[in-house]
């Protein structure tokens, strides 16, 4: 297996990601001024339009005989994808020397189609859903809304042997066993409630391992592996019973990094090695020790205030409170605010922040319920 050098990518990566793309609410408009800038190597078309009329693009790159999709935004308040696939439009374009031969090497053995914003609608409202309140990730057999048709569409008339489904997860998610924060997470989704592990999962997981690898040299002990339950209407679990491999990455928490551009580089380093891997090897054998990678749990918090004094029933109880930082859009922009997750003895859970509050009235913390 050939894994990407990190150190020689590091030094890449700080002078060449792609800049004009920042914070977690990403909109078509961002985007499309760096689509019509991307250069010849790549093709650009717009497969059709949001139920809000905003023009959905596929960007096509590549002549190899392999083809994958990968897509991002399906969820439009989950971004740190689409920053990653622009760091890695930019790797295509100007990869250095030490590096052009991963390029190379892909080029010639994939073609490549992504949606780097499928859900424009949903991004303008910073939700998961589109314009008409639905879940695209939980809409692939129906296929009520436009933009799941327009995915379907592509996935028909393409036929790609591998797929990557980029979303973001909240902060809550730990890797199982540590106290540290899942930052980037990995599925290959089942294609029944048994979860059987199929010729195509092993292929999925195959890659999966290969990214591993390579993260685990840079954010040692803070991959996780998200759950594999069987969704029978998730996308993902639909394309692989399909026979379309498909790889989700769930981009999550790293330490004060609110805005995910930290995240966003460890993300394109995971797509990177995965294309990386399928460009050159043959067969995927080499899955088992995906099921080495700990699950996802959900026992961190964004701020532990430990030792609140709350009244209830006339008496005085002490108690902790566990935040999660959550964003709503207000007069047309991101805000941050703290919601209360959970409220009682959180000893067992963590966070990068503990705060002693015996001293401050609940009142004074400005929590939100909502």
């Amino acid at each position: 297996m050939k894994l990407t050098d990190v150190k020689t990518l590091e030094l890449w990566y700080l002078e060449n990601f792609e800049k004009n793309l920042k914070g977690r609410r990403i909109l078509f408009d961002d985007i499309d001024p760096l689509l019509q800038k991307l250069s010849a190597k790549f093709k650009k078309e717009i497969l059709g339009y949001s139920e809000n009329n905003l023009p959905i693009y596929k960007i096509s790159i590549g002549t190899g005989k392999t083809k994958i999709l990968i897509w991002s935004q399906m969820h439009g308040n989950e971004s740190t994808g689409t920053k990653a696939l622009f760091d890695l439009f930019n790797f295509f374009e100007k990869s250095n020397t030490e590096l052009s031969k991963i390029t190379e090497s892909i080029l010639k053995s994939c073609t490549i189609q992504f949606i780097p914003l499928l859900n424009p609608d949903g991004a303008i409202k910073f939700t998961r859903e589109n314009a008409n309140n639905i879940d695209l990730n939980r809409d692939a057999v129906e296929r009520k809304a436009k933009e799941s048709r327009l995915l379907r569409t592509v996935l028909d008339n393409f036929n790609p042997k591998f797929c990557f489904n980029l979303h973001d997860q909240r902060s809550i998610f730990n890797v199982e066993g540590t106290q540290n924060p899942a930052t980037i997470s990995f599925l290959a989704p089942s294609e029944d409630v048994d979860r059987t592990v199929t010729k195509g999962r092993k292929e999925t997981m195959s890659v999966i391992v290969a990214m591993n690898r390579l993260l685990q040299q840079v954010i040692p002990n803070q991959i996780g592996r998200y759950t594999d339950e069987f969704y029978p209407t998730a996308t993902g679990d639909n394309f692989q019973k399909l026979g379309h491999n498909t790889v989700l990455i769930e981009a999550g928490h790293f330490k004060d990094d609110y805005q995910r551009e930290i995240t966003r580089k460890y993300n394109f380093y995971a797509l990177l090695q995965a294309l990386y891997f399928i460009g050159t090897e043959k067969i995927y054998d080499n899955y088992e020790s995906y099921h080495d990678i700990p699950n996802n749990d959900t026992k961190f918090l964004d701020i532990i205030y430990k030792n609140i004094k709350i009244t209830e029933n006339n008496s005085i109880q002490i108690v902790d409170i566990g935040i999660q930082l959550k964003f709503k859009v207000i007069a047309s922009k991101l805000v941050m605010y703290k919601h209360i997750e959970k409220v009682g003895d959180l000893s067992d859970y963590y966070s990068y922040n503990h705060i002693n509050a015996e001293n401050l009235d609940i009142k004074e913390l400005e929590l939100s319920n909502s």
